[in-house]
C-alpha cells in the first residue's frame, strides 16, 4: 500500500509541467518573472515578460544596451503615460543581477552600490498607485559565483513580492531566498495577477516551480508560446554564466512580429 501511495505523488518534473499548463491557460497574469538554474548548475537565468490589455500598455518593446533591459514604446505618438510602463526592467552591479517590473529596478541598483542590502532598498516602497488594481511590485536578484562580494552561502537567487492587503489596505513585504543547488534545471515564477478581471486580483502564495530546458533560444520559444497570444507584448532571457559572469540575451516581441 505504502508503494502504491508513494506512486501516485507527482515528480518535480510533473508539478513544473503542471504549473506550465496553468501559466498557459491563464489569459492574463500581467508581468512576469522567472528566475533559477540550468540542470548543469552552471548558468543561471532570468526571464522577464510584460502583457498588456489597453493600447498604451501594449505599446511597448524591449530595448538592451549597456547591460541594461528598458521597456520603451514602440510608438512615442501613443504614450499617454509612461510613468508605470518605461522602466529599466534589467540591470547588474557587482555580480548581483537584478530584475523587476518597474523603477525599483534602480533603487536595488543604488542600493547594492551603497551598503547590499536588498530588502532595504524596497523597505519605502508601496503597491503600484493604480488603484483599484493596485499592481504588486515584483523583483528579484541572482548572484553570480565568483563575481558577487554580496553572494550569501545560504541563497543563491531571492524573490520578492510587494502587495496591497485588499482587507487591510495595507502593504505587505515579502521575500523568498532560494539556493541553486535544489533548482537545477527549474526555475521559480511569480507574476502581478492571478488572471484577468476587474479589479485585477493580485498574484497569491508561495512562486511557483517551472522547467529551464535547452539553449536560450528555446527557453525564449518556450515562454514566449506559453503567453496568451492576444495579451503578450514582450519578453526577454538573461543568462549567466555563473563561473565567467558573461551574460547573453534573447528577446521576443509582438510589435516585430516574433
Amino acid at each position: 500500500m505504502l508503494h502504491e501511495i508513494r506512486a501516485t505523488v507527482p515528480t518535480s518534473e510533473q508539478i513544473a509541467l503542471t504549473n506550465m499548463e496553468s501559466l498557459r491557460a491563464n489569459s492574463y497574469p500581467g508581468r512576469i518573472i522567472i528566475m533559477g538554474y540550468t540542470a548543469d548548475r552552471k548558468t543561471g537565468v532570468q526571464i522577464y515578460s510584460v502583457m498588456g490589455r489597453s493600447e498604451n500598455s501594449r505599446n511597448r518593446k524591449f530595448e538592451i544596451k549597456d547591460g541594461i533591459v528598458r521597456t520603451v514604446p514602440v510608438d512615442e505618438k501613443k504614450v499617454s503615460d509612461p510613468t508605470l510602463i518605461i522602466y529599466n526592467a534589467m540591470r547588474t552591479i557587482d555580480g548581483v543581477h537584478i530584475v523587476s517590473n518597474g523603477h525599483q529596478t534602480d533603487a536595488i541598483f543604488d542600493a547594492f552600490k551603497k551598503d547590499g542590502q536588498f530588502a532595504k532598498a524596497l523597505a519605502e516602497w508601496k503597491e503600484e498607485p493604480d488603484a483599484p488594481n493596485f499592481t504588486p511590485r515584483i523583483s528579484g536578484i541572482m548572484f553570480s559565483r565568483k563575481n558577487s562580494p554580496f553572494a550569501s552561502s545560504n541563497s543563491s537567487m531571492v524573490l520578492s513580492e510587494i502587495s496591497r492587503n485588499g482587507s487591510a489596505g495595507q502593504t505587505l513585504h515579502e521575500y523568498f531566498p532560494y539556493n541553486s543547488n535544489i533548482l537545477a534545471g527549474f526555475g521559480k515564477c511569480i507574476h502581478t495577477y492571478e488572471g484577468d478581471g476587474n479589479p485585477l486580483p493580485s498574484f497569491k502564495g508561495n512562486p511557483y516551480s517551472v522547467l529551464l530546458e535547452g539553449p536560450i533560444d528555446k527557453m525564449a520559444d518556450t515562454y514566449w508560446n506559453l503567453l496568451n497570444n492576444e495579451n503578450k507584448v514582450a519578453l526577454v532571457v538573461k543568462t549567466i554564466d555563473l563561473q565567467s559572469g558573461l551574460v547573453d540575451y534573447r528577446k521576443r516581441d509582438k510589435s516585430e512580429g516574433k
